[in-house]
C-alpha cells in the first residue's frame, strides 16, 4: 500500500486511444467532449439494461442560477425546470405544470419564493405544492399537498445545486459530502471541465476499479498498488505516486472516493495540493453529465509549482478524454471472465447495486436470472 507507482510517462505516453483525439486542436476538442457520438450503437446493441441509479446530483453550478433565474434541465430522462427564490434558496421541480402541462423551463418566473407557470399563472413551492390561482378562490385539494414525485429536495453544497432522484421518490439515505477547500480564501476558484459520456453511470464509476486499464489507456509507467475500501455508501482508495516534472521526480499521495452514485472526488497531496469534486449526473441511461471542478492551494497555483498545477489538471482532462473514447462505445458485460490484475470489479459491482431500485431494477434483475438459468 505504502508503494510508489512511478507514472512520470503519463503525459507523453503513445496510448492507442490518443490516435482519435491527436489530430484535434483545443477548441474542437471541447466540442468532441460534448457533441453526439457518430455512428453510435443502441442502449441494447450495448447491453446498456440497467436502470439510472439513485441518488445525490448536480444539477448545475451555483454560479449558474442566480436569484430569480429559471433554469431548464433534462437529467434523469426527464424535463426538469431549477428555480432560485428571493431567498437565495435553489429548487428544483418536474418541469412540466400538473395543471395543463405547460413547461415550466420556458416562459417561468420566479414570484417570491415560487415558480409561476407561463400557461395560467398557478404558483408552485419548492415542495411541489400549488400555493395561488390567481383567477380562482380554490386549489384543488391534490394540488395542495407536497409532492415528491413533482418535487426534489436540493442541497447547495461545494459550489454545486445537487438534487435527490429515486425512482420510487424515498426520501434521501445520506447526505452530500462537505469539503472545507471549496470557497477557503487560500485555494481557487474553481477550474471547470465538462463532458457528455454516451454510457451508464456504473461503467464510468468501475473505471476506478479496473487496475489494468491505467497502464494500457492513460500510459501509465506500471499497474497502480491501490486498495479499495467500500463502508456503506462510500468508497474510498488511496495510493502513493511518483510524477515525473520538469523539475524532477515529485513524490505526493492520491486519494479518492465516491459518496453514493454521483458525488466522486479526488484528493492529491504532496505534488501540488488539488481537490477535484465532480459532479456525475445521468442524463438517460446511456448518457452521462460529467463535471470537473478543481480547486488548488493558491501557494502551489502561484507559486514556484504553478506550471505543475496547471500540467496536473491538463493532465487529469486528458485521461478522461482518454476514458471518453471507450466508454462512448463500449459495451456492457454482465459476467466479464475476469483474471488476475484487473482488480477488483466484481467488489465493486456489488458495491453498486446497492444503488438501484424500483420496477425497473426489478425487471432487470429477473431477465439476469432467466438468462443464467438456461
Amino acid at each position: 500500500m505504502n508503494q510508489a507507482v512511478d507514472i512520470r510517462d503519463t503525459r507523453t505516453s503513445p496510448v492507442l486511444v490518443w490516435d482519435q483525439l491527436k489530430d484535434l486542436d483545443k477548441a474542437a476538442l471541447a466540442r468532441w467532449r460534448m457533441e453526439p457520438v457518430a455512428n453510435g450503437r443502441s442502449m441494447e446493441e450495448r447491453g446498456i439494461t440497467a436502470p439510472m441509479p439513485f441518488g445525490w446530483y448536480a444539477m448545475c453550478y451555483s454560479d449558474e442560477l442566480e436569484v430569480g433565474e429559471v433554469k431548464p434541465l433534462h437529467y434523469f430522462e426527464r424535463d426538469l425546470v431549477a428555480w432560485r427564490g428571493e431567498d437565495g434558496r435553489a429548487r428544483v421541480l418536474d418541469a412540466y405544470c400538473a395543471h395543463l402541462g405547460a413547461h415550466m423551463g420556458y416562459g417561468g418566473k420566479v414570484d417570491g419564493n415560487c415558480l409561476q407557470c407561463p400557461l395560467h399563472s398557478w404558483r408552485w413551492d419548492g415542495d411541489g405544492a400549488c400555493t395561488d390561482i390567481p383567477y380562482s378562490k380554490s386549489i384543488p385539494p391534490a394540488m395542495k399537498k407536497p409532492s415528491r414525485e413533482r418535487a426534489y429536495e436540493t442541497r447547495e453544497v461545494n459550489g454545486f445545486v445537487w438534487a435527490w432522484y429515486h425512482p420510487e421518490n424515498v426520501p434521501p439515505k445520506y447526505e452530500v459530502v462537505e469539503f472545507e477547500e471549496v470557497g477557503h480564501p487560500d485555494w481557487t476558484e474553481y477550474e471547470k471541465h465538462e463532458w457528455i459520456v454516451y454510457g451508464p453511470m456504473q461503467t464510468i464509476a468501475e473505471n476506478g476499479a479496473d487496475s489494468a486499464h491505467f497502464k494500457y489507456i492513460h500510459g501509465v509507467a506500471n499497474y497502480p498498488n491501490y486498495e479499495i475500501s467500500f463502508d456503506g455508501h462510500k468508497r474510498t482508495a488511496k495510493m502513493h505516486v511518483d510524477m515525473g516534472t520538469p523539475q524532477g521526480t515529485v513524490s505526493g499521495t492520491i486519494a479518492y472516493g465516491v459518496d453514493g452514485a454521483g458525488q466522486p472526488w479526488t484528493r492529491f497531496t504532496g505534488m501540488c495540493e488539488t481537490l477535484l469534486v465532480t459532479g456525475v449526473t445521468p442524463i438517460a441511461r446511456d448518457a452521462t453529465h460529467l463535471r470537473f471542478a478543481f480547486t488548488q492551494l493558491k501557494a502551489d497555483r502561484d507559486g514556484p509549482r504553478g506550471g505543475l498545477a496547471r500540467a496536473m489538471i491538463k493532465d487529469i482532462c486528458k485521461q478522461l478524454d482518454q476514458d471518453k473514447v471507450v466508454w462512448d462505445r463500449q459495451k456492457y458485460i454482465e459476467s466479464p471472465p475476469l483474471c488476475a490484475g484487473d482488480g477488483p470489479i466484481n467488489d465493486f459491482r456489488n458495491f453498486f447495486r446497492q444503488f438501484y431500485a424500483g420496477p425497473e431494477w426489478e425487471k432487470y434483475q429477473d431477465g439476469i436470472t432467466r438468462s443464467v438459468s438456461r
